[in-house]
């Protein structure tokens, strides 16, 4: 940062933010002296506050032996300062870095600094003293304190006097050198999971040892189990935790049934998908005296069966959530519990923990109650079964889910009016044969039947968050789960209005957070229908932020909600079983439990959902893959979706399968990638092709070992 380029501030910028900052630009400025003046324009501390706050942070960091102070008032970064401590992040590419524990920017390291550090690997660094012309910063490997465990999934390629894993790993440009006598019987053109064992100083492979044998590479199975495996997650079920669901007892006891409200006499039934088999939720629904409707929701009471430290509980913390590839559910419980005991079956008594509502005509919530219950579900509905009784006012229960949904209507415009936000994607999905093989693309759309489950789960769950987290005057709240989602950052929010200008619409980026979030929603009613929708619902999407676990209550941003966390799904979420414990604790008048231990659950299980949802898009990547394989040579209609240094991606519009226009297919002309705009444009001709424009594409490779497809470019005459 030769030219000392001022960094953004804002004026109520917290103290740990501006010295993050100030870190920042030592970092990548070590060696020259910068005085007060200096430091505090380029970090861009405008007011007096700010500015006495720089001056605390100098001195601190000086204190610190961060800085070495040469005279008074000037601040140098000391190169040969003590050894820092980061996390190691290797790249194929050979695009390393270290990732300093203090929490500033990562540093690049170059493949001859990186003493063979792999990825996740804890590390001791200094700053290297001479750079490469023309680079940033760059650091040095000079101790590896702790390794981490290092798999790898590839095809295995067995000579006769050696063997080697082929992997296509972001993470690792080598292959892995496997010994003869530690291929656990694996044969060339099997995919195997390795550990690496060893990288000796002079070996330019690493070596490691076969840990398991996926399959015959292609075979559905195979490729299923190894994108699992690829993110660290489990494909096979431990026997010893389903010996244990074996033994639970499916008969219930008085003592089950004690203190638990009997709702066996209410007309009760579940909506679900049509293949599912684990129940977790159930809706009872009566009209009472006065004439309110009492609506039950009835969520399966897994944790009566699952108790704490068990090996059932530690293996379902272990995966913190079931997984949904796009021919298979990976489950977070033993079947036994999931799609038996736990399930909330027709025609069967169940234990259910519930929230029961008392609602007037207009939907107005006038009492609740949260209450263990037993149940029997009168009638298992599809969606669809659902949706004709809605759409036609005929068939079973058709008085009971008629009113529910006139209900859950009124309920849904009171949540949009008080800012909620109305994203409802399209879901693809893909009709298979019984091998795996798809066969088509189809879209799944949300109607009436999904949206009256849907309303009444957020119902319960605000509930369930607000009897714990909403407390009287100074009172403080004990220790709870809360599912949090925080204000969409203001740099992508004026980005993507941007973005959207293009095509003619407008985007609210100041002012309140309602007026905001009807600014969304007003633009994703006006682009329904339209060539644009999805890409614009995509762009909207990942302007916001991601929604996570967290004991820190900072409500719900896209719900418009104060208070939320996850009671409905415990069969499937370990937040819901570890929110199911918290409340029957607390309305026992238990203590707060400790924060910092459920802190680091709630962490755990985000990263578990995030890791989750990466495996399930490669699955459907890999799927789209296979369908395009069949259709080389074909033509369709796309638009463009992401527009990158390397080439252009492209979403078919019929079956909204995604490949890459690579940027050496571009031949017509050099294209200049331009981030700021989202495009390329031609050097000489000044083509532009630029993010949402409408594009044909021929399918011309399909690489089913890196799930990618290639596009070439049709151009029009």
């Amino acid at each position: 940062m030769s030219k000392n380029k001022k960094i953004k501030g804002d004026p109520r910028m917290k103290k740990d933010e501006m010295r993050q900052l100030v870190r920042n630009f030592f970092n990548t400025n070590p060696g020259r002296p910068y005085n007060y003046k200096q430091i505090a324009r380029t970090v861009n501390a405008k007011n007096d506050p700010q500015k006495i706050m720089i001056s605390q942070i100098l001195a601190e960091l000086t204190a610190d032996s961060y800085l070495t102070e040469l005279d008074p008032g000037r601040y140098k970064y000391d190169l040969k300062r003590k050894v820092q401590e980061g996390i190691f992040e290797r790249r194929s590419n050979g695009k390393n870095h270290v990732l300093p524990c203090d929490g500033s920017d990562p540093i690049f390291v170059s493949d001859e600094n990186s003493l063979r550090a792999m990825s996740g690997d804890k590390v001791n660094y200094v700053i290297c003293l001479k750079r490469r012309r023309g680079s940033d910063i760059e650091a040095e490997i000079v101790e590896i304190t702790e390794r981490a465990p290092q798999t790898f999934v590839g095809t295995l390629e067995v000579k006769s006097q050696y063997a080697f894993l082929l992997t296509e790993n972001r993470s690792l440009g080598n292959d892995i050198f496997v010994p003869l006598d530690k291929l656990k019987g694996g044969k060339t053109g099997e995919k195997a999971i390795v550990s690496i064992t060893e990288w000796p100083e002079n070996a330019k492979n690493p070596y490691g040892e076969v840990i398991a044998v996926l399959g015959k590479a292609g075979k559905n199975d195979t490729e299923m189990h190894a994108i699992l495996a690829e993110f660290g997650l489990p494909y096979v079920y431990p026997k010893n935790v389903e010996k244990a669901a074996d033994k639970i007892s499916d008969s219930l006891t008085k003592d089950d049934l004690k203190d638990r409200e009997d709702f066996r006499g209410v007309t009760t039934f579940t909506i679900d998908p049509r293949d599912a088999k684990d129940f977790d939720d159930a809706l009872s629904i009566r009209q009472l005296n006065n004439g309110h409707w009492e609506v039950g929701v009835h969520i399966a009471d897994v944790t009566h069966y699952v108790t704490p430290g068990s090996v059932i509980d530690r293996e379902a913390y272990k995966r913190a959530t079931s997984i949904y590839l796009v021919d298979r559910t990976i489950p977070m419980l033993p079947e036994r519990l999931c799609n038996q005991i736990c399930s909330l079956r027709p025609d069967e008594d169940k234990l259910s923990f519930s929230v029961i509502f008392e609602l007037d005509s207009k939907a107005d919530v006038l009492h609740s109650r949260i209450r263990r219950t037993i149940i029997r579900s009168d009638r298992r509905f599809t969606y669809e079964e659902a949706q004709e009784i809605i759409e036609n006012g005929k068939g079973d229960y058709c008085v009971e889910i008629l009113k529910l949904n006139e209900l859950a209507e009124q309920l849904r415009e009171k949540r949009f009016a008080g800012g909620s936000i109305n994203f409802d994607r399209h879901e693809v999905k893909f009709e298979i044969d019984e091998n795996g093989k798809p066969l088509s693309v189809y879209f799944k759309v949300s109607k009436e039947a999904n949206k009256l489950v849907e309303e009444f789960m957020l119902l319960a769950n605000r509930t369930v968050a607000e009897y714990v987290g909403k407390v009287a005057g100074n009172r403080i709240a004990k220790a709870f789960v809360y599912r949090v989602h925080d204000l969409p950052d203001p740099e992508k929010m004026n980005t993507m209005a941007t973005f959207i200008r293009r095509f003619g619409y407008r985007l609210r980026t100041e002012g309140t957070k309602g007026q905001i979030s009807r600014s969304i929603n007003s633009l994703l009613e006006d682009i329904q229908n339209k060539p644009e929708e999805n890409l614009i619902e995509t762009v909207a999407i990942r302007t916001m932020a991601k929604a996570t676990y967290s004991t820190k209550n900072i409500g719900h941003y896209g719900l418009s909600f104060d208070y939320y966390t996850h009671f409905t799904s415990p069969i499937r979420r370990y937040p819901d079983m570890m929110v199911h414990r918290l409340l029957e604790k607390y309305m026992a008048g238990g203590r707060s439990v400790n924060m910092k231990n459920l802190e680091s659950a709630c962490k755990h299980s985000s990263e578990m959902e995030l890791t989750a949802a990466s495996a399930e898009r490669a699955s459907i990547k890999y799927k789209q893959a296979e369908f395009l394989s069949e259709r080389l040579g074909q033509e369709y209609d796309g638009v463009i979706s992401g527009v990158t240094e390397w080439g252009l991606y492209v979403e078919i519009n019929e079956n909204k399968c995604e490949g890459l226009v690579p940027m050496r297919d571009l031949d017509d002309d050099y294209y200049e990638f331009d981030e700021k705009n989202y495009c390329v444009t031609g050097r000489s001709t000044h083509k532009v092709y630029r993010l949402g424009d409408p594009i044909r594409i021929q399918i011309a490779r399909v690489d089913m070992e890196k799930k990618q497809v290639d596009f070439a470019l049709i151009r029009t005459k």
